[in-house]
């Protein structure tokens, strides 16, 4: 029996989860058996807890300090009444999500400090996360020092396309530099990959799959013999679908005249991409796709033009990616937008009628968790997969410790 602790460091929360797993892995996601969760402020932080059960506590955090508000959550698991554990010792593992593990490490991998000396180097192409996640590293070192900490990838799942995919058009020196596409939401993109080939009771390596990862952040995968062979994110997050806050892909001449004309740095254009951009930036009132459809009812045009240009991206996403594998065996939706839109699902396929996918209007607008939501008459099935990334993470270094008993050992360090 191991009990494996999952920490999601972000910019803005701290998410945790603790999972117990025996010998053999559950055929479905069990519940964990704690969760807590931090919203940073700028005054101060809240903290929400919940035990397995349903009960649910929550409290703020005069605390303004990610190190000691990250101390205040974990003291209702180790020194709370959380009754999910009765000593740290019984935690054999800490697994971290990792946004950015460029083309170095292409697996899950044990923290040494060889290895959180290359994810700092690595910090440069993903400051916002891998930042906050070396301190979520540094945090459960010291709480938990005798825990194996295993860092899972968001790019490792990418890191096998080919390199018609994964080469920029650019000077081929930039391969050189490491400026290549790396590929993001990995993690949640293999989950939903393999789950699908279970509710389908398919072979995964036998299926071509589009998964659409539609969040704050969006991403598309193409999936053919259980691995990825395109995505839409690249070098960095930013590129791909309309997000959020995001641009997603645009002309990069754009830069360089915004760079000329109106004498903006690199800084100030990262912030204009990053922050200002995407349906907050088109809509002028919200990032949030909940807040757009209500202003679109009441008759806001931008917020209309945000959904369009949304949909429109999201579109020619799917088909490039169908292009890609040649044929299509699933369509999968998932993450925030992907679970909880079904305006944005019933626009987005209705333009592949014609490869005979179509969806069921009434499972669309009430699916249940991991449901086929397509008509039955769709020559594809059509799929709602809640994102699971705390348990595919928990999945994952259980795989590790399994195949690797002794699993501080160099070995597993490698790179």
């Amino acid at each position: 029996m191991m009990k494996i602790l999952v920490l999601n460091s972000g910019s803005s929360s701290q998410k945790a989860a603790l999972y117990e797993i025996d010998e053999v892995l559950p055929e479905n996601p069990p519940p964990p058996l704690w969760q807590g969760k931090i919203e940073w402020g700028n005054r101060d932080s809240k903290i929400e807890v919940r035990l397995r059960g349903g009960t649910i506590r929550s409290k703020s955090s005069q605390s303004v300090s990610h190190q000691k508000a990250s101390s205040e959550l974990f003291d209702t698991l180790l020194r709370g009444d959380s009754r999910a554990i009765s000593s740290p010792s019984e935690i054999t593992a800490v697994g971290h999500r990792i946004v950015h593990g460029g083309s170095e490490y292409l697996r899950p991998t044990v923290v040494t400090s060889e290895v959180r000396a290359s994810l700092a180097q690595l910090s440069a192409i993903a400051p916002l996360h891998n930042r906050a996640e070396l301190e979520g590293i540094e945090l459960a070192q010291k709480l938990l020092g005798s825990a194996t900490q295993i860092a899972v990838f968001d790019t490792a799942f990418h890191s096998q396309m080919p390199p018609p995919s994964f080469v920029y058009p650019g000077p081929y020196e930039w391969l050189s530099h490491g400026i290549r596409r790396y590929g993001f939401h990995g993690i949640n993109h293999q989950y939903c990959a393999e789950r699908v080939a279970q509710l389908l009771g398919k072979s995964l390596i036998s299926l071509r799959i589009v998964t659409c990862h539609l969040g704050n952040g969006c991403s598309l995968a193409a999936i053919r013999n259980g691995r990825s062979v395109d995505t839409t994110m690249g070098f960095t997050p930013l590129e791909g679908l309309m997000m959020g806050t995001r641009s997603g892909s645009v002309d990069p001449g754009i830069l360089t005249f915004l760079m000329r004309q109106k004498g903006l740095d690199a800084s100030e254009l990262d912030e204009l991409l990053n922050t200002k951009s995407g349906l907050l930036g088109v809509s002028g009132i919200s990032s949030d796709m909940r807040e757009i459809l209500n202003a679109m009812r009441q008759g806001h045009e931008r917020a209309r033009l945000a959904f369009e240009i949304f949909v429109h991206h999201l579109r020619r996403g799917i088909g490039a990616m169908i292009g890609v594998l040649g044929d299509l065996d699933a369509l999968v939706f998932t993450a925030g937008i992907g679970e909880n839109s079904p305006e944005v699902r019933s626009a987005a396929c209705e333009t592949f009628e014609w490869i005979g996918l179509k969806l069921d209007a009434e499972r669309n607008a009430r699916p249940s968790e991991d449901q086929q939501i397509s008509a039955s008459d769709s020559m594809v099935p059509i799929f709602v997969i809640r994102a699971q990334e705390d348990w595919a993470i928990a999945q994952q270094c259980w795989r590790v410790l399994k195949a690797n008993p002794l699993s501080g050992s160099s070995t597993l360090a490698g790179r």
